[in-house]
């Protein structure tokens, strides 16, 4: 059955701002071009996107030829503008951008494990507040939320976990009630990592693949065909609860201590360069780095026990990189820094196996501040030890965004779910038909 005129015009118009969005600004021949329109329907369409205040004239061409110059039409970004929000065990960063993504403003603050709940959402709310009135914006169409935890998939909502501050969970009911025309969204931080590797980082080709979350604790997420998988109960990817050989116990319902977390989160990662004769550098010595503070850079502000991780894994790489295959069994330090990295490999390897052996992705990439730490170097150890233990080809890469994905992710997921509202059909006012109020949080 054809589309009715009305829904050919609205598809007409999502093609055409998606294009806009991607492209850049477009002339209307360009649009026609890349559309297959004809010339009358990308006219159309053209003044409808105008009057509606979603396009506007940004130039003229270049192009060398009589008569003036084709009209430039892009997105009029100030349409809406988002919050991202990173929201760690013992922080928050916040990013607030225009409709087409561009930063406006970001900052991130502490937040302590004693400070009680009640503060804490005071706290992240009010940063909210301050980095969007910093970056001249009145109001704000769309928050996305990274956060650890479990997403209900029924309802949307971050589920209550014992391992998790209180605070998570208010925060997002505290941002609807604060603010009402904003729409709110919350994601797992993971998923949201491996949305940013796919579009802008180390899975760009991959529609099929996980992302191996190494930070302060273990995730993975699970993209198959282009579709971010969930699970019943929206714990797909739960990996740091899966029990894996070399730990002291095995992991419980409430608790993922003796599961693979032990051995690839951020705390067993030091103490096996202790174990190796490294040390994580001191202060002043890079060790600090990324911390949280009221100035720091938005995404920068990261858990403490994740910069030090990556901190010596990052001088393990260095290290190995500086000594010449064939003397480095010679150079003490060089043996040392060696033998942390396959001992690292080792580890991570059994997780990854575990992975490929259930999903078959074909690609697996090692994200959050350790993996972008660990670089190619650590990335081919792992790949090497998979590929003696799986008959399945798996390529195995270093994420590229470290711990900025979630941030990166979210603001992404923000941009996607405002367009979609924005650029949503919209019908014409008849006298039967109420005008439609602000949107709602949710």
């Amino acid at each position: 059955m054809p589309a009715s005129p009305s829904t050919a015009r609205a598809i007409n118009d999502r093609l055409a701002l998606r294009l806009l969005q991607q492209e850049g600004p477009l002339t209307a021949g360009q649009l026609k071009q890349l559309t297959g329109l004809s010339r009358p329907t990308v006219a159309d369409l053209v003044e409808r996107l105008a009057a509606a205040g979603l396009i506007d004239v940004v130039g003229e061409s270049g192009e060398q030829r009589r008569g003036p110059n084709a009209k430039l039409y892009g997105i009029v970004a100030d349409q809406a503008h988002l919050a991202a929000l990173d929201v760690r065990t013992e922080g928050v960063s916040v990013v607030v951008s225009d409709l087409l993504g561009r930063v406006l403003a970001e900052a991130s603050v502490p937040i302590g494990g004693e400070t009680g709940t009640g503060p804490a959402v005071e706290q992240a709310v009010a940063l909210v507040e301050r980095t969007a009135k910093e970056a001249g914006v009145a109001g704000l169409h769309t928050v996305a939320i990274g956060a650890p935890g479990l997403i209900d998939p029924a309802t949307g909502e971050l589920r209550d976990s014992g391992g998790l501050p209180a605070w998570h969970r208010r925060l997002v009911l505290a941002l609807q009630e604060r603010l009402p025309e904003t729409r709110v969204h919350v994601e797992n931080e993971t998923n949201l990592a491996a949305l940013a590797e796919q579009r802008d980082g180390a899975a760009r080709d991959r529609d099929t693949f996980v992302l191996l979350w190494l930070g302060h604790g273990t995730g993975a997420a699970v993209i198959l065909d282009g579709v971010l998988r969930r699970g019943a109960s929206g714990g797909t990817g739960e990996i740091g609860f899966l029990p894996v050989p070399g730990t002291a116990g095995l992991p419980s319902a409430v608790d993922c201590a003796g599961g693979f977390h032990s051995l690839a989160g951020s705390a067993g990662i030091v103490r096996l360069a202790e174990e190796c004769g490294l040390a994580p550098a001191g202060e002043g010595d890079g060790g600090g780095a990324g911390g949280f503070g009221e100035g720091g850079r938005g995404g920068a502000g990261l858990v403490r026990g994740a910069v030090e991780a990556a901190d010596v894994v990052r001088r393990a790489v260095a290290a190995t990189d500086s000594v010449p295959e064939a003397v480095a069994a010679h150079a003490v330090a060089a043996h040392e820094e060696s033998r942390f990295l396959d001992a690292l490999a080792d580890r991570l390897a059994v997780g990854v196996a575990s992975v490929v052996a259930v999903l078959d992705p074909g690609c697996v990439v090692l994200g959050g501040e350790v993996g972008q730490a660990g670089g190619t170097e650590l990335a081919a150890r792992v790949e090497r030890r998979v590929r003696r233990m799986s008959p399945l080809a798996t390529e195995v890469r270093a994420g590229v965004l470290g711990g900025e994905a979630v941030l990166r992710g979210a603001l992404l997921t923000a941009r996607d779910r405002a367009q979609d509202a924005l650029f949503a059909p919209r019908q014409p006012a008849t006298r039967q038909s109420p005008v439609p109020g602000p949107p709602r949080a949710g």
